[in-house]
């Protein structure tokens, strides 16, 4: 059974790997603010390049914590992905004032977001 002071830096490392699992979600995103203002892009490009975000962070902070916890590694991408996202909702319905979007949109969101970042635990 791992003792307090273990706990507590899992639970550290944890926040920071969430930290740099949004810092690289702002690089990319930044990155795509720059390739709309340099040329015309369809909106299927921004679509598909948010979907490319969320499964490259996903993987990151899955494949991140997989590596720190040696243990359940699956288990901690999937409640770093849900996080994660959790986060992503709480401040999209803040800057919304509300939900805003159909249901299967935030549920393919979610789905992205845990399983890239299950799938990062079991690779790492």
């Amino acid at each position: 059974m791992p003792d307090i002071k273990q706990q507590r830096t899992i639970i550290m490392d944890f926040v920071k790997i969430l930290f740099l699992m949004y810092f690289v979600t702002f690089i990319l995103l930044l990155l795509l603010a720059f390739v709309l203002f340099k040329m015309e892009t369809s909106e299927i490009v921004c679509k598909v390049w948010l979907i490319a975000v969320y499964i490259i962070s996903g993987l990151l902070g899955g494949f991140l914590i997989g590596k720190r916890t040696k243990n359940k590694k699956f288990l901690w991408g999937f409640f770093m992905g849900v996080v994660y996202f959790a986060i992503l909702f709480i401040v999209s319905v803040i800057l919304h004032r509300g939900i805003t979007g159909d249901g299967m949109h935030m549920f393919t969101t979610f789905v992205l977001c845990t399983a890239s970042a299950t799938a990062g635990g079991m690779v790492s």
